[in-house]
């Protein structure tokens, strides 16, 4: 998504518990532990993937989006498709996403990225805040300047 910044990937720790299982130092059922919950809002708002279960290897894992955000009020940590969270991008400042791989045949799910989308990460002027303005990387005489926020991080 073109407002998709601060993006956390899991895919390490996703690595290391799979050694863990392959060591025999974890066993099935610690990593295999989906909750209801997180069952029907892969059924119901998952992704599914052409990925097959690192676990059980006989079905698709689905991604399931979890959305977390001061603006979104009740609507926070409830689980939206792709095209709900692109429609939400366009028209909340700033909220946060996890995403968590389930699969439905042996309950493995695990969290493999997090980021922020919203408005807040378009460039030029948003809501008319002057310190966005400078972020488009122009001054007013028209010289060109490294962006502000880019030099925060």
């Amino acid at each position: 998504m073109r407002t998709q910044r601060q993006v956390v990937d899991y895919s390490l720790r996703k690595r290391a518990a799979l050694r863990e299982l392959l060591a025999g130092r974890v066993g099935t059922y610690d990593l295999c532990d989906a909750s209801p919950y997180l069952k029907n809002a892969a059924r119901f708002h998952g992704e599914s993937t052409d990925e097959r279960c690192p676990i059980c290897r006989s079905e698709n894992l689905t991604l399931v989006h979890y959305i977390y955000g001061d603006e979104l009020k009740q609507s926070a940590g409830q689980a939206r498709n792709v095209a709900e969270l692109t429609m939400l991008a366009m028209t909340l400042r700033e909220f946060q996403v996890f995403v968590v791989e389930v699969c439905l045949g042996c309950d493995w799910n695990h969290l493999i990225e997090q980021y922020l989308l919203g408005r807040d990460g378009l460039t030029g002027v948003a809501d008319g805040d002057p310190a966005h303005g400078e972020a488009s990387g122009m001054t007013a005489d028209g010289t060109g300047v490294r962006r502000r926020r880019e030099a925060q991080r």
